[in-house]
């Protein structure tokens, strides 16, 4: 249920927040450059110039072809232009270069992007020419940051940014989207807003200590706080959600030699990747490859057979497939329902049997000798000859991940992450505090320190108090040139 308090209204653009944003000094008054695209070769390659003197910069090194082509400085905003790189008098390659005058654009600073050939060295020379041309290259993350420092994005947008682009699936793109849009920023100004407004009387109460606190006045008060402590605990079980979203969830596939692991990661991931014989033992290391498992990123991991090592690289990857199994969320164990349980099996099955599993019972397409001891673990039958059940598998998996729960509706919307998930338990052991203090008749002195403790911490959260060794922390975990 989404936090919607009747005083409160709606951003009239969710791309444009508006935020007041903290006063970190001037750190925007210089230009900065850098390579906006993936490293390696290319079709093209984009750079990104942002900062006051961007056009000045473009119009040292671009040279318009034609007769109708004019200096950056001297064309409209938001125009493609064709020309020349030219760098110590030389040419270095054809181009189209990209207007953008301030406030429409990224940064709402003005902004030129260079498009030239993809190539590594060709790239590096037109960000070079930039750079002797007046630029600074940018730090990680810095035009996203110069995006929330000129009020564009809060805090949380520009989080979501980062995972927008580190997105592995639709459904964590979705959630980066929605995030991005402001759907989690306007819920949470929405609920400062009306901390602040309930603050307010309080503070107006100890200002004019002769005048009792009316009833319903403080029965309103403790309504407004109760309504957002609800909807902070509601998001507070997102987390984890939002934590399998961007982050995936590792998944060990176990089990004797030769049952079929290695052909199951190939049947998840749609490709041949690991290499399958009817040899026992073929697996000698651990390979990980990310399937998208129903919308959630899931870190397969196939492992070797566990058995008496022959050598000491089987023995290797055998310490290994144990190390994978230690740092896994979750195991698929394979077992082959086509032959005898045997004392190997008997050996993985005690020593998995704390674990968080899903038992595969792999070579469905051939008659059944195997009998599985008694277990409430959740099975599946498959074939990974034919591909039976490989529906039922993911669903199977989907449910064990979820704990047999779907995400809810907040978690597709919001999807918090771990600094989030930290402030907002703040914010819900001060509305608790204030809470307590409200109904025990405690001095409101009390009561107004614990709803500015609240309203401060969600400050931090969209950045209206955040500090700069906070912007820094989050922002370098940017790409350059993002």
């Amino acid at each position: 249920m989404a936090y919607s308090p009747e005083r409160s209204e709606p951003f009239a653009n969710t791309c444009d927040t508006g935020t007041a944003v903290p006063n970190l000094g001037n750190m925007t008054d210089d230009t900065i450059a850098a390579i906006a695209t993936p490293p390696g070769e290319g079709g093209l390659a984009v750079i990104r110039i942002s900062g006051p003197e961007a056009l000045a910069i473009a119009d040292r090194i671009f040279h318009p072809a034609g007769k109708r082509g004019c200096k950056p400085s001297e064309a409209p905003t938001h125009t493609l232009h064709y020309g020349h790189i030219h760098r110590q008098g030389q040419r270095i390659d054809e181009v189209l270069l990209a207007v953008m005058r301030r406030p429409r654009t990224y940064t709402r600073e003005d902004v030129v992007e260079i498009s030239c050939h993809g190539g590594p060295l060709v790239t590096r020379l037109v960000l070079q020419a930039v750079l002797e041309a007046g630029a600074r290259h940018a730090q990680p993350g810095e035009f996203t940051r110069r995006a929330f420092l000129n009020g564009r994005l809060d805090l949380t947008q520009a989080e979501a940014v980062a995972d927008f682009i580190a997105a592995r699936t639709e459904r964590a793109l979705a959630a980066a989207r929605a995030q991005l849009g402001g759907g989690l920023s306007r819920r949470l100004h929405q609920l400062r807003d009306e901390l602040m407004l309930a603050l307010a009387h309080v503070e107006a109460q100890i200002d004019f200590p002769e005048d009792d606190l009316a009833t319903d006045t403080r029965e309103a008060i403790i309504a407004r706080l109760e309504a957002g402590l609800r909807w902070v605990e509601e998001l507070l079980r997102t987390a984890e959600e939002g934590q399998i979203l961007r982050q995936g969830i590792r998944a060990a596939i176990v089990g004797r030699p030769n049952v079929g692991k290695s052909s199951l990661l190939n049947l998840l991931l749609g490709q041949e990747r690991a290499i399958v014989s009817p040899r026992p033992g073929t697996t000698r290391d651990t390979i990980e490859e990310t399937a998208n498992i129903r919308g959630i990123p899931v870190v397969l991991v196939d492992t070797a057979g566990v058995r008496e090592a022959r050598d000491e690289i089987e023995q290797e990857g055998i310490r290994r497939s144990h190390q994978a199994v230690t740092h896994a969320d979750l195991l698929l164990h394979v077992l082959d329902r086509s032959e005898p349980w045997t004392a190997e099996d008997q050996q993985l099955w005690t020593q998995f049997a704390r674990r968080r599993r899903l038992v595969v019972l792999n070579k469905a397409d051939l008659p059944a000798r195997l009998v599985l001891p008694e277990t409430s673990e959740p099975r599946v039958e498959i074939s990974c000859r034919t591909g039976e059940g490989l529906e039922n598998l993911k669903s199977a998996l989907e449910n064990l991940i979820w704990s047999g729960r779907q995400p809810t509706h907040e978690a597709s919307e919001a999807c918090i992450n771990q600094r989030h998930q930290g402030v907002l338990l703040r914010v819900r052991q001060s509305l608790v505090h204030a809470l307590t203090s409200l109904r025990a008749g405690l001095p409101l002195d009390l009561v107004a320190v614990d709803m500015r403790a609240a309203t401060d911490a969600l400050g931090e959260l969209v950045g209206q108090t955040a500090t700069e060794d906070l912007l820094d922390l989050i922002f370098s975990r940017f790409c350059i040139g993002k």
